[in-house]
């Protein structure tokens, strides 16, 4: 298991819209986290700075070919295409991400 942390901006002015999204997320979109071996996954928001972190931990053994399986989903391209509007990418992220990935440097079980 690995455990993975990202990072991105939401627009204070899609905070309740992101809030709501999440409290109904689609049914298909939940089903396909778990098919791409992804379990325990949060999103926390620290307002009033609007910064979203991402956590989960990935239970599979090809983490690319997961995210490439996710990210072929069509159901899960439209869900994408509602959230993505409301996020902010920072500028730092790496070619290829939306969300910046994070460095893990401290873990205790």
């Amino acid at each position: 298991m690995q455990r993975m942390g990202m990072v991105i901006g939401l627009d204070p002015e899609k905070v309740a819209e992101y809030k709501r999204l999440h409290a109904a997320a689609w049914p298909e979109v939940l089903a396909m986290i778990s098919a791409c071996n992804i379990r325990n996954y949060s999103i926390f928001l620290k307002e009033p700075e609007n910064l979203l972190f991402g956590y989960w931990e990935y239970h599979g053994t090809d983490f690319e070919a997961d995210a490439a399986k996710m990210a072929a989903d069509p159901k899960t391209q439209e869900w994408w295409a509602v959230c993505m509007p409301c996020q902010v990418p920072f500028e730092t992220r790496q070619d290829g991400e939306w969300w910046a990935m994070m460095e893990e440097v401290f873990h205790h079980d």
